[in-house]
């Protein structure tokens, strides 16, 4: 994972909490959605993002892989 996708995540994630403090959603379908309210935000900024440096932001890379290629950086 790149810090971009880290921070999108981070963006979702507290997005999510602020709006699901002024709802205050009583079922799962409420909770669903305003998650989903959270992640179209953060994926509306990725685009952004995107669109402005003409780079794509979500690497194949994920914290498994980089973890393993650390290991092997600290045993060589």
């Amino acid at each position: 994972m790149t810090n971009l996708e880290l921070v999108l995540n981070m963006l979702a994630e507290a997005t999510t909490t602020e709006i699901s403090k002024e709802k205050k959603p009583k079922s799962a379908s409420q909770n669903r959605e305003i998650a989903k309210q959270g992640g179209e935000i953060a994926g509306n900024t990725r685009k952004e993002i995107e669109a402005k440096t003409g780079k794509n932001i979500v690497s194949p890379r994920n914290a498994k892989v980089l973890k393993a290629a650390q290991t092997k950086r600290i045993k060589d």
